[in-house]
């Protein structure tokens, strides 16, 4: 990232996890930041100490982004405020899992409309704003589920593709314009992510941690690279993802996250 001045820095999903990380190393190195989540008593509580320890300037602004017209709003929030969104880290999502006819319509709804939708309506609106510039940043979190697809985790790595897709897409689009492009693919992270998704069967491999995963984007930034993957066991499992035949692959990543029972032995699938 271009070092600049009065720099603000977007984060959705800066509550708590990644976000919160981003948010606390962004402030570190002297950038505003503006703070984006549904609960504004923990938001409030990361200003707080982000503007007592490192003086810079936090803005709070409450959006739940599954909702459609929430992107709208934290723009239009943006610019009341004067502010000029230099680097933009599209990082809040969730996943479900189970069986897709089992897992609830209208989760999986919110899954979609957040994990895809608010990521490609937050850079629409914002990337007019720093090609006019021709400087800025978009960091866009995916996962290391965007390798392959992830039965029993069906919604969430189609979200997690897409956002490895457009990322790649606008980086090439856009690397020549001063805006730089980023799909940051982390593996299982130490965060309260699984306790959302309410299956420990979710989390596959050793938990890297939230500071870890970070500085890896920051060095991909700084290397110009389009993507990057934390972790060099998740890094090669990605790649053997795509070399691996794909019917061999699909059930090993099935045996992997298939739904267990309260025994902790895999269910059968249903035929």
């Amino acid at each position: 990232m271009k070092q600049v001045q009065n720099q603000w820095v977007l984060i959705t999903g800066a509550s708590s996890g990644i976000g919160q990380t981003f948010a606390l190393e962004m402030a570190s190195k002297g950038k505003h930041v503006v703070l984006v989540a549904r609960s504004e008593s923990k938001l409030r509580q990361l200003a707080e100490r982000i503007e007592r320890t490192y003086r810079v300037k936090t803005e709070v602004i409450v959006a739940d982004l599954s909702q459609a017209d929430a992107p709208q709003h934290v723009y239009e929030e943006c610019m009341n405020r004067g502010i000029q969104v230099n680097v933009l880290i599209n990082n809040a999502g969730f996943a479900t899992h189970g069986m897709f006819e089992q897992v609830d319509g209208a989760r999986q709804q919110e899954e979609i409309m957040l994990n895809v939708l608010a990521v490609m309506n937050m850079t629409h609106l914002f990337l007019p704003g720093m090609l006019q510039k021709r400087n800025g940043t978009v960091i866009n979190v995916s996962s290391t589920a965007a390798f392959q697809p992830d039965p029993y985790m069906a919604v969430y790595g189609a979200t997690k593709s897409f956002v490895l897709s457009f990322t790649e897409a606008l980086y090439e689009e856009n690397r020549k314009r001063g805006v730089q492009f980023l799909a940051l693919c982390p593996g299982s992270t130490d965060t309260s992510f699984f306790d959302v998704v309410g299956a420990e069967e979710a989390s596959v491999g050793k938990r890297d941690t939230p500071e870890h995963v970070v500085e890896v984007a920051t060095k991909a930034l700084a290397t110009g690279k389009p993507y990057a993957v934390p972790g060099a066991s998740n890094y090669w499992t990605a790649q053997f993802a795509r070399l691996m035949p794909r019917r061999q692959m699909l059930r090993i990543v099935g045996g992997m996250l298939r739904p267990r029972s309260k025994s902790g032995k895999p269910q059968k699938a249903q035929a």
